[in-house]
């Protein structure tokens, strides 16, 4: 059974929304959880809701990292916190992935320092699901994990990307694009030119060049960038979808006509819900890191942690880190024999 430690304490709506979504995932997945956070108050929230079994236990932690801590700060100062004992639970193998919805910045700093990056990964990137108008997901990364990157780093995005897309939603040879100003190839700055010609050179299914206008096309299904391009893409789709959320609201309410028009078509609105619904992508794997690592929305209600414990068991099933290993060895391998001839 694969084990998840689930900061309990880290999101917006903590420890209420970890323990229920603790319990719907052991009731749903085959799954063991360990809610870590201050004992009292889990075992508080937990014995709310009466449940009662062996696939769900408490780890204490005497210290909470808040959203207003220094992610830096909080990983010297805080180390007894929720967020340290899970990633220390992971990195002595009494756990399988770390499950968090609290500080993303710190989340990040505790994971590639207490459990270190996979020995061919130069840095980790965070990996973000966007709904697109094939009724599918495109994946963007890196969407914050870095603020300046390389071309061999964008590669090896890329490549993370690649085989998560693959292992995730079970495409055979996903197409892999890098975020531009332009589908042309001379168009970009010095990365994206660079990084274009490496991504050429791989065996990825490597379509090339997409703008942002192409993110929700659905195209592509694995679309490149520097962390701080993708943070940016990913900020800005959040706001625009509770924007149209809103609006279709106020729209619905400004009379009866609207009003019976939105009856009529409740399912389709419904479908459209689901579809944007964060929740149900549960939350943004860090790749690349030695443990599987999945970071939440701070407003994670219990849907979303389900849910991120569901992406990190099937993650830790495929035994997705030695697949990036394994593959990104070959690059590394393949880039020196280039180079040598």
């Amino acid at each position: 059974m694969t084990t998840i430690a689930l900061d309990a304490m880290g999101g917006d709506h903590a420890p209420r929304a970890e323990v229920e979504g603790a319990i719907m995932a052991a009731r749903e997945l085959d799954v063991r959880v360990l809610l870590v956070g201050i004992e009292a108050t889990v075992r508080q929230e937990l014995n709310r809701h009466r449940y009662r079994a062996p696939s769900i236990d408490v780890v204490n932690a005497t210290e909470v990292i808040t959203m207003r801590d220094s992610p830096s700060q909080a990983f010297r100062r805080k180390k007894d916190s929720s967020l340290h004992v899970a990633a220390r639970l992971v990195h002595d193998g009494k756990a399988d992935a770390l499950v968090s919805a609290g500080n993303t910045g710190a989340a990040m700093t505790v994971a590639r320092f207490v459990l270190g990056t996979l020995p061919s990964v130069d840095r980790p990137a965070l990996a973000a699901a966007f709904p697109n108008m094939k009724e599918k997901v495109s994946v963007i990364l890196d969407v914050g994990a870095n603020v300046d990157s390389k071309p061999a780093q964008i590669e090896q995005f890329a490549v993370m990307g690649e085989i998560y897309y693959r292992t995730i939603f079970g495409v055979r040879k996903p197409r892999v694009a890098l975020l531009s100003i332009g589908e042309e190839e001379m168009k970009g700055n010095e990365l994206t030119r660079e990084a274009t010609s490496r991504l050429k050179q791989t065996s990825l299914n490597f379509m090339g060049n997409v703008e942002g206008r192409d993110v929700f096309r659905g195209n592509v299904d694995v679309i490149v960038c520097d962390g701080f391009i993708g943070n940016i893409a990913l900020k800005i789709s959040e706001g625009l979808v509770e924007h149209i959320g809103g609006m279709l609201k106020k729209a619905i309410k400004s009379s009866l006509r609207s009003q019976l028009g939105y009856a009529l078509s409740k399912r389709a609105f419904d479908d459209f819900r689901k579809r944007t619904d964060y929740s149900e992508y549960g939350g943004a794997p860090l790749l690349g890191v030695r443990g599987i690592t999945i970071i939440g929305h701070g407003r994670s209600n219990p849907n979303a942690i389900k849910n991120a414990i569901r992406v990190a068991t099937e993650l830790c099933r495929s035994r997705v880190n030695e697949k990036i290993e394994q593959e990104l060895s070959a690059v590394t391998a393949a880039t020196a024999h280039a180079g040598r001839g």
